[in-house]
């Protein structure tokens, strides 16, 4: 069936975090919202056909995740990316920033060190400081408007720095976004293997963020990092879900898929009491989208395709002062708001206050956002061409000298 992305679904009064709480965050209901990461679009036919059909049984009782579950999981990991999951690998959890969490109190103790590569996705921060530990930035380096990784710092993040305690014995684990938010890169075959190298010779835990994994722009493909070499596999925690591609994120169920025996384990152990199962509907709406859902992904990259397109010639065109980061993957885009010769506090009140366009600052990405504003264009066109005028206009009112 064809799918019509153009149309505008009214998601007011529904509860929803991103169109449901714009006066209480951003201070003007009037404020269009462009930052929380789920759709405008209303998900696959089959997923919604599943969870109508599972609501008539009328019995919404404890659940354990059906074994069909798992093989769509396994199915799709094989068929998208040629990885051999083995059943028992795999661990249903409501999300992944949870999983993340229990990684965290699983394998690391209070004081030790945690790689992050900033600019990056924000409740990574807070996970890792809740817990103890502490943020080893490896900052992303900004070259020509493209992201790539300081391989030399990276190295440096093991090194013995203090004559006391090697930073090896200290850092733990390294959790990569793949493909990273906010930046939006694909990382390459090379790049993986680079890091992995770095990270897991040292004896550091790999926590591999795989979310957007299907959410790729034309010329680029995801290489799952645990699929790389079967050390890689056995020292990885990758984490993967439906949420972001099918626009699943309220039914929170995410997979968990972790191949080495004792660390399984240890998670499960952990998890135990603090984390709880995948509720029923979570469950069938992940196993619809796995199965069925291939046709309407097939068009929503189409779609995101032509938003970004849009978007890149409408900033070139019309608000050449801040600049896009061509992303590879996701529907984040990072923009470089540093032209406009304004601070962090003065950014943030210019797109509320100004443009009326509701924004994630990149500053809350780390040191390195600053300066920088992320937005989502998974919406109709019509809405991201409303917030681009917006901004435009905004822009044009300012004295950019």
């Amino acid at each position: 069936m064809n799918y019509d992305f153009d149309h505008a679904v009214n998601r007011r009064g529904s509860s929803s975090m991103k169109w449901d709480t714009v006066a209480s965050i951003f201070g003007d209901d009037n404020v269009l919202p462009m930052w929380v990461a789920d759709m405008d679009f209303p998900a696959p036919k089959p997923v919604i056909d599943a969870l109508i059909e599972r609501a008539k049984h009328q019995i919404y009782g404890y659940t354990v995740p059906p074994s069909s579950c798992t093989e769509a999981v396994v199915t799709r990991v094989q068929r998208k990316y040629g990885w051999k999951v083995n059943p028992e690998w795999v661990i249903f959890t409501p999300g992944v920033i949870p999983a993340i969490h229990v990684a965290l109190r699983s394998f690391t103790h209070p004081g030790d060190r945690v790689i992050l590569q900033d600019p990056v996705y924000y409740p990574f921060w807070s996970a890792v400081e809740d817990c103890g530990c502490q943020v080893a930035g490896n900052r992303l380096k900004l070259r020509n408007e493209h992201y790539e990784i300081d391989f030399e710092d990276l190295n440096n993040q093991f090194a013995d720095r203090d004559g006391m305690t090697p930073a090896k014995a200290r850092t733990k684990m390294m959790i990569l976004s793949s493909p990273h938010n906010p930046v939006g890169r694909v990382w390459t075959k090379n790049e993986l293997v680079k890091m992995g190298d770095i990270v897991l010779s040292s004896g550091a835990l790999m926590v591999s963020d795989e979310i957007h994994c299907e959410l790729l722009f034309k010329g680029h493909t995801h290489i799952p990092f645990a699929s790389l070499s079967s050390e890689f596999e056995q020292k990885t925690i990758t984490c993967m879900a439906p949420s972001k591609t099918f626009n699943l994120a309220g039914l929170n169920a995410s997979v968990i898929i972790i191949p080495n025996d004792e660390l399984r384990e240890r998670f499960q152990s952990i998890r135990h009491g603090i984390v709880t199962r995948v509720n029923l509907f979570g469950l069938t709406a992940l196993e619809a989208a796995y199965r069925y859902g291939d046709e309407w992904l097939k068009q929503l990259l189409s779609y995101l395709q032509g938003n970004l397109e849009y978007l890149l010639s409408y900033f070139k065109e019309k608000i050449p002062s801040i600049r896009v980061i061509k992303p590879e993957g996701t529907y984040l885009i990072w923009l470089d708001c540093r032209g406009l010769g304004l601070n962090d506090v003065e950014l943030k009140k210019f797109m509320r206050e100004k443009a009326l366009v509701g924004l994630d600052d990149g500053y809350l990405f780390g040191p390195a956002g600053k300066g920088f504003q992320r937005i989502n264009i998974a919406c109709p066109r019509s809405i991201l061409t409303d917030a681009l005028e917006r901004i435009e206009t905004a822009v044009n009112a300012l004295d950019l000298g």
